[in-house]
């Protein structure tokens, strides 16, 4: 029996779905099977100057929709959400490839979090404000910066989607939506959800397509103010380019190679946890631990750890419940990590788990063996260049200050991991990190926390408080009397 193939052809333009102005099917395939799930439209320059238009005629409205409003609108969307919420699994499933478990578990959840926390902050959130206690006729005033483009990965599709569009429509912004096109079935339905609460029309637009064109056209269009965008550094580079002719504010959330450092008074469960984390979404988190960084007295010891752990994890179809490791993306993905595994053997590095080609059993889909060299070194490609798999790379280190210099030898800044068991140094170190976010002994940052990074890592953040000021202008005006 053939599968089911999905129509997800039209886009969602000033709160209806039209038909794009020309046919230009693209397929999407399932990672598992390779085969193909679902047809969308890859749109073209008149359907971004559409849906720009309908943003356009909906901000100056929405823009001074007192926020209680907004805020209940929000409200109404995690409602909807929760309720749908197995529907949004099984999409994330079918277009990315993550086990469904993991989908239920972390994916779909982390949307819900998103979506909480930014209403959260939406609520307590002091749009107008005395500038201080002593200049009370001094007044700060933060305004939707207007029109945005938002453009998001595929990795966690839906948490990616949630971080932007929610804070957006809660600071007063209308926004244009491009999902990955690699997964973008999570995005239709997060479309449909706004569209049964009743956002007013042009306030939310969905429009599919790649970045060459639907991307660049967002980031070039001089009627959006801003552009939000997630992926990797070379595609963050160019529509900083590309929105750099019309100043349009630009933030980005872009690629990393975090390095997890662990000491021999780390917890014994340090190397295992290291693993597992760099292994979840098999591989696919900008901010992994991918660089596992072990003092030297318990080295050999962590390798052997880490090597077992490797052997036993489970890759599997992502329709199968369990705790396993599903298919990559895509093979685009596929085919550059092959190739850098590839690299890694070439250039010296010791493999002790996986390697190339796919796993046994899986003749079929993007499947990656999880892999581990050990013994790099800074010059080899796989220590410094984003691998976005199920690949780790170890090193060991002799004192505190070679860590942190290793640590910090990347041309990212996302996020770095301590393990230690002494307070002290554990903050000593975290200081000196060069990363937008610090994670200590296995303790999740808050999904309020700020997401993003240092240097090639982006600019801006995420999430909380700090995502909702992304979206907002600051205006300071004086003379203000009660």
């Amino acid at each position: 029996m053939e599968p089911k193939i999905l129509d997800r052809r039209k886009f969602y333009i000033n709160g209806s779905w039209v038909d794009p102005r020309e046919a230009r099917d693209l397929h999407i395939t399932n990672p598992s099977t390779e085969q193909i799930c679902a047809v969308i439209s890859n749109g073209s320059e008149d359907d971004v100057d559409c849906a720009v238009a309908a943003a356009r005629s909906a901000f100056p409205s929405w823009s001074t929709t007192p926020v209680s409003e907004r805020a209940g609108l929000l409200s109404r969307l995690l409602e909807i959400y929760l309720e749908r919420s197995d529907e949004m699994a099984s999409a994330i499933s079918l277009e990315m490839g993550a086990p469904i478990s993991l989908a239920r578990k972390a994916q779909v959840p982390l949307g819900e979090a998103n979506i909480r926390s930014s209403i959260d902050v939406l609520k307590s959130f002091s749009f107008e404000r005395a500038l201080n206690e002593h200049a009370t006729n001094q007044q700060i005033i933060y305004e939707p910066v207007g029109v945005c483009g938002l453009i998001t990965p595929w990795n966690w599709p839906i948490s990616q989607v949630t971080l932007k569009v929610v804070p957006a429509l809660g600071a007063g912004c209308a926004v244009i939506l491009k999902p990955s096109e690699v997964a973008p079935l999570s995005s239709v339905l997060l479309a449909e959800m706004i569209h049964e609460v009743g956002f007013p029309a042009g306030v939310f637009n969905l429009v599919h397509g790649d970045g060459v064109g639907v991307g660049s056209g967002l980031s070039m269009h001089p009627d959006i103010d801003m552009v939000s965008f997630t992926g990797s550094t070379r595609a963050g580079v160019a529509v900083s380019k590309n929105a750099a002719e019309t100043v349009k504010r630009v933030t980005l959330e872009l690629g990393g190679k975090g390095a997890n450092i662990i000491f021999s008074d780390a917890d014994d469960e340090a190397v295992i946890r290291g693993v597992q984390h760099c292994f979840q979404n098999s591989g696919q988190s900008c901010n992994a631990p991918s660089r596992m960084l072990v003092e030297r007295t318990i080295y050999e010891d962590a390798l052997v750890t880490a090597g077992q752990v490797a052997e036993a994890s489970v890759v599997d179809a992502s329709v199968k419940e369990g705790k396993h490791i599903g298919p990559v993306a895509s093979k685009v993905q596929h085919d550059k990590i092959q190739r850098l595994i590839s690299v890694g053997i070439k250039q010296g590095g010791r493999l002790i788990a996986g390697g190339l080609g796919r796993p046994e059993n899986h003749p079929v889909g993007f499947f990656v063996r999880p892999t581990i060299f050990a013994d790099i070194t800074p010059e080899m490609s796989i220590a410094s260049e984003e691998i976005f798999g199920p690949v780790l790379v170890m090193m060991p280190f002799d004192t505190e200050e070679e860590a942190i210099e290793m640590a910090n030898d990347t041309p990212y800044g996302l996020t770095n991991y301590i393990q230690t068991s002494d307070p002290n140094r554990a903050k000593r170190v975290a200081r000196k990190l060069r990363s937008g976010m610090v994670v200590m002994n296995g303790e999740a940052l808050d999904p309020s926390a700020p997401f993003g990074g240092y240097k090639q890592s982006g600019n801006g953040r995420e999430g909380g408080v700090w995502g909702l000021e992304e979206f907002l202008e600051v205006k300071a005006v004086s003379g203000w009397r009660a």
